[in-house]
C-alpha cells in the first residue's frame, strides 16, 4: 500500500494532457486553454465614456460650455472640440480627441445648449474610460492552462477572436459492475440494491463537460473483460466501479491484468477507498474504484478527478483547499489518513454523522472533505484543519 501522498504524485507523473484541437470561442465553456493568448488590439481601442452624460475638457467645469455636438455608441466621425465646448454623449461613445472628462447627466444643468455642471467632486479624466485600460495590444490576455468560463469567453471575444486552440475532452466509460445492482424504476427482489455508482460518477464527469458512456456487468469473469476491453479500444479513461478486492466473485483486477493495463498502483493507505486502483495503457488510462458509493466518490475527486484536469490541460489540478477550525474534537486510529464528509460555512467546517463508506446520505449534504493525514490520531476542537472544497 502507498500513501495518498504518494499515488497523487504517480498520477502526476503518468498522466498526460490529450490532443490540441481548434474550436469556435463560443463552445469553448470550460474547457482549458492550450495556448497563450496575446492581445492584437487594445481594449478599449479608444477613450470612451463610461456613462451617459457630457464630455469637456476638465478646466472650463467652473463656465458654462457649449453644447456643440452629440456621440453615440458607434459613432466614428472626427469631430473637434475647442475649449469652451463639449458634446452630448452616451457610455460606450468615442471621446473626441483632447476633451478629458466626462460628467454624468444627472448633475447637470443644460439651458440653449449651455452646459453647467453641478458635480463638486469631479475629477480630471472622470468616467473615462482610457484606450487600452483594460488590456494593451501584445499584453498577454489569458495563460495557457486557463479555464474558460463564461466571462472569459466573453473576453476573448472582445478581443476579436473566434477560434482559439483547447485541449481535448476525454472520451470516458464508466463501467459498474455486481450481481445486486438492479436499475432505478425495476422492483428489487431481496438480496438486490439499485445501481447508483453509474448514476453519480455521470453526474460528476457531466459538471466537466464530460458525457461518459456507461455499462453494467454482472460478477462474470468473462462479461467483465469483455466490457473492460471495448472500454479499453475506445476511451481516454475507463471508471470502473466495484470488483476490485480480493473475493471470490471480484474479476476486475484479474481482467485488467489479461488485458494488459499496467498498474501504477493498487491499494492506498485510506479510508473510505483502499481497494483504489490505478493504471494504464498506451491509449487509455484505468481507475477501478471502489464499489461502496462514498468510496467511489471520494476516490473519483481526489484522484481521478485531478487525472481529467491534467488530460486537459489544467493548470489547477485538485479540489481547492482551506485551512480552518474544526468544530468538534476529532479522534482517529493512526495507519491510514481519512477523508471526511463534511460541511463548512467557510469560517468553520463540521464533520457530518454518517461516515461509512456505503454512506451517500451525509455526502448529500457535504460540500467539503476533511482530509486527516495517517500519521495524526487526535485534532482538537478549534484547531485548523485541511479542507477539500466539493464542486
Amino acid at each position: 500500500m502507498i500513501s495518498v501522498e504518494e499515488a497523487k504524485e504517480l498520477i502526476k507523473t503518468n498522466v498526460f494532457p490529450l490532443a490540441i484541437q481548434e474550436i469556435n470561442v463560443v463552445d469553448s465553456l470550460n474547457h482549458y486553454l492550450a495556448e497563450q493568448i496575446i492581445s492584437a488590439i487594445a481594449v478599449p481601442s479608444f477613450n470612451q465614456s463610461a456613462m451617459d452624460g457630457y464630455a469637456f475638457y476638465f478646466e472650463d467645469r467652473n463656465n458654462p460650455i457649449e453644447i456643440i455636438d452629440e456621440i453615440a455608441a458607434g459613432d466614428t466621425r472626427t469631430i473637434h472640440i475647442k475649449k469652451g465646448e463639449g458634446v452630448r454623449i452616451f457610455t460606450g461613445a468615442k471621446i473626441p480627441s483632447g476633451v478629458d472628462t466626462v460628467v454624468m447627466q444627472e448633475l447637470t444643468e443644460v439651458t440653449n445648449n449651455q452646459l453647467i455642471i453641478k458635480d463638486n467632486r469631479l475629477k480630471q479624466g472622470g468616467n473615462v474610460r482610457l484606450k487600452g485600460s483594460q488590456i494593451n495590444k501584445g499584453d498577454v490576455a489569458l495563460e495557457k492552462g486557463t479555464l474558460l468560463s463564461a466571462a472569459a469567453i466573453g473576453f476573448i471575444s472582445a478581443l476579436g477572436l473566434t477560434n482559439i486552440k483547447i485541449y481535448q475532452l476525454p472520451k470516458v466509460a464508466i463501467i459498474a459492475t455486481g450481481n445486486e445492482l438492479v436499475k432505478p424504476g425495476n422492483q428489487l427482489s431481496e438480496g438486490q440494491i439499485y445501481e447508483s455508482n453509474t448514476f453519480m460518477l455521470q453526474a460528476a464527469l457531466n459538471k466537466l463537460m464530460i458525457q461518459p458512456t456507461v455499462v453494467v456487468v454482472k460478477d462474470n469473469q468473462k462479461e467483465t473483460e469483455k466490457a473492460i476491453q471495448q472500454a479499453l479500444q475506445n476511451n481516454d479513461l475507463v471508471l470502473l466501479s466495484g470488483g476490485i478486492s480480493v473475493g471470490d466473485y471480484d474479476f476486475v483486477k484479474e481482467s485488467l491484468a489479461n488485458l494488459n493495463v499496467k498498474e501504477v498502483f493498487y491499494k492506498i493507505k485510506q479510508k473510505p477507498g483502499k481497494p483504489l486502483f490505478f493504471g494504464k495503457t498506451n491509449s487509455c488510462y484505468v481507475f477501478a474504484l471502489p464499489g461502496n458509493p462514498a468510496a467511489a466518490l471520494t476516490c473519483f475527486y481526489q484522484y481521478a478527478y485531478p487525472s481529467i484536469n491534467l488530460m486537459i490541460g489544467g493548470n489547477e489540478l485538485y479540489l481547492p483547499c482551506l485551512k480552518l477550525p474544526i468544530s468538534q474534537q476529532l479522534i482517529k486510529k493512526e495507519g491510514r489518513a481519512i477523508f471526511y464528509k463534511a460541511h463548512t460555512n467557510f469560517k468553520i467546517v463540521t464533520i457530518l454523522e454518517g461516515q461509512g463508506s456505503d454512506m451517500l446520505k451525509s455526502f448529500a449534504l457535504a460540500n467539503c472533505f476533511v482530509y486527516v493525514k495517517t500519521e495524526i490520531e487526535l485534532i482538537s476542537k478549534d484547531e485548523l484543519v485541511d479542507v477539500y472544497l466539493l464542486p
